[in-house]
């Protein structure tokens, strides 16, 4: 128990610590409209950058908090989780549906002699384009760039490999399975 508390005292001396310990005790657990204003107010203070009209919906999770950049008119859904620690840049106009999982940084497992646990961590940037839509329960490795516009299906995995703008994205790996603009893209669904 004296462990504890001076772990806990420890992450309130410092800014971000006083800020995952605020948001899991109270800031995400706000429900409605005045959760969602009270968190617009508040989350923007520990970013990296904010745009306007931020909305982020009750339950959302944090890590790396001042690594995040986030556009005009994003929307964070129910649930989420945000780690960014490795860097998190979401364009204007991105919506994140329920439980979305995006993740900045990875265990490093290259040595089968060492434990995962004693060999640190790999950070890579994650990057979501402009108009870009994750649909619930999207996981999103660490090194992702999605183009602008793009949609990805509920429950798809998107690993770190090249997506065309404007895609349709599905799938555990995802892969594309259509593009939403086919004229202006010379293509179409495959």
């Amino acid at each position: 128990m004296l462990q504890a508390m001076r772990l806990y005292a420890r992450e309130l001396r410092d800014r971000y610590g006083r800020f995952y310990i605020y948001n899991s005790l109270f800031l995400r657990h706000l429900p409605g409209r005045g959760g969602e204003a009270w968190r617009a107010q508040v989350i923007p203070k520990y970013c990296a950058r904010v745009g306007k009209n931020l909305r982020v919906h009750e339950g959302v999770r944090f890590r790396g908090i001042h690594n995040l950049s986030m556009g005009d008119h994003v929307q964070i859904g129910v649930d989420d989780f945000l780690q960014c620690t490795g860097g998190l840049e979401l364009g204007d106009r991105v919506m994140l549906g329920p439980g979305v999982k995006i993740w900045s940084v990875n265990h490093v497992f290259d040595d089968p002699d060492i434990p995962i646990d004693e060999q640190g961590y790999h950070e890579e940037k994650v990057v979501i384009g402009a108009s870009c839509w994750l649909g619930a329960e999207v996981f999103v490795f660490p090194g992702v760039e999605l183009p602008e516009g793009c949609v990805v299906s509920a429950g798809s995995v998107l690993t770190k490999k090249k997506y065309p703008p404007w895609s349709l994205i599905a799938g555990y790996p995802a892969r594309v399975i259509g593009n939403r603009r086919p004229t202006d893209e010379g293509g179409g669904s495959p």
